[in-house]
């Protein structure tokens, strides 16, 4: 049984997909159930909801879920209710958190299993808009950067689209955390022109430029020692081209479709390792979510880390949204008001 000090309504509004397909099978409903909780679990009204590639992968299918299916991974806002065995939270509590079906006004966790912060009860609406947004990014390249390829310095380091959300936040943790050099891609000047006020000292124009030739140039026919690619099908020829011997390559999005299957003896040639990372991988123990989460709390306190949120879009309009990120008319972090 849950308790609760607010009036929550009898229906929820939700951004949803019934069948897999293009920004068109996008569906925002007013009617939806509120989610009813069990005696460990908390109701969350969500203030603010990070807009992340991954949604475009359930909905169009390459990963599968059931349906109908509630989207997003993130999202920022208070305690409604709280079952009785809840402890740690309370009616009134300003959280920011990782969970599934957070496209909606109102989400139920189970917060000793899903990743959560109890954010100071003075946070503003712009911290929970930060908040809100910044977790799904900002852990992955944390992680990523320590975990997936520990990035040392002087290394050189090849981030493709780096003008977006993850690409800002590879480009500042690199270049001012780990002390190495950044080769950015990006498809237009405007882009890279950001990239560059970020720190990006090596920049490549992925519309005009071949971007293995340009780091092999840069690098003095050695390669990188890492590449952060989350394209995935058209620059996977590309990032394998640009390693150097001993090289890592990490791969971890599908924006352009996914990667195809690679014959294992490929990467004989140079001794390189490939790897497919998730950030959940990373922060699957308490002891990690404690580490990681953190350490990304103190960056953004101490500005060593800026999130670059471009724009915000009504929560009725994330097919909007979907269309601009996925158009690639965008650069740095989109989110939804809910």
């Amino acid at each position: 049984m849950s308790t609760s000090s607010f009036n929550i309504p009898k229906t929820n509004k939700v951004v949803l997909i019934r069948e897999n397909g293009g920004p068109e099978v996008i569906r925002y409903e007013e009617d939806y159930p509120i989610p009813a909780l069990n005696d460990d679990e908390i109701l969350i009204n969500n203030k603010y909801a990070g807009i992340n590639f991954i949604e475009a992968y359930f909905r169009n299918g390459l990963y599968p879920c059931e349906k109908p299916y509630v989207l997003g991974r993130e999202a920022s806002g208070i305690v409604s209710a709280a079952g009785k065995n809840v402890s740690g939270f309370s009616v009134g509590d300003k959280v920011a958190y990782l969970s599934p079906g957070t496209f909606a006004e109102f989400t139920k966790i189970n917060p000793n299993i899903n990743k959560i912060i109890k954010l100071p009860i003075d946070s503003t609406d712009q911290q929970l808009k930060l908040y809100g947004s910044s977790l799904v990014q900002g852990l992955t390249t944390l992680t990523f950067v320590n975990e997936a390829y520990n990035v040392q310095p002087n290394d050189y380091i090849l981030v493709h689209a780096a003008a977006g959300g993850c690409g800002l936040l590879f480009t500042q943790l690199i270049t001012n955390l780990k002390h190495a050099n950044i080769i950015a891609t990006a498809s237009t000047q405007e882009k890279l022109d950001l990239v560059k006020s970020y720190g990006a000292k090596y920049l490549i124009n992925s519309s005009t430029e071949n971007i293995a030739e340009k780091v092999l140039e840069i690098t003095n026919g050695k390669g990188v020692q890492a590449v952060f690619d989350g394209i995935g099908k058209d620059t996977f020829e590309i990032s394998l081209a640009s390693l150097a011997r001993k090289g890592t390559f990490v791969s971890f999005g599908n924006a352009s479709g996914a990667v195809p299957p690679l014959v294992i003896n490929r990467l004989s040639a140079k001794n390189v390792k490939i790897l497919r990372p998730t950030v959940f991988g990373y922060i699957t123990d308490k002891s990690e979510w404690d580490l990681y989460s953190s350490q990304l709390i103190d960056l953004i306190k101490t500005n060593q880390l800026k999130f670059n949120i471009t724009k915000v879009y009504p929560l009725k309009n994330y097919r909007q949204a979907a269309e601009d990120l996925e158009g690639r008319r965008t650069t740095g972090k989109l989110t939804l008001k809910i």
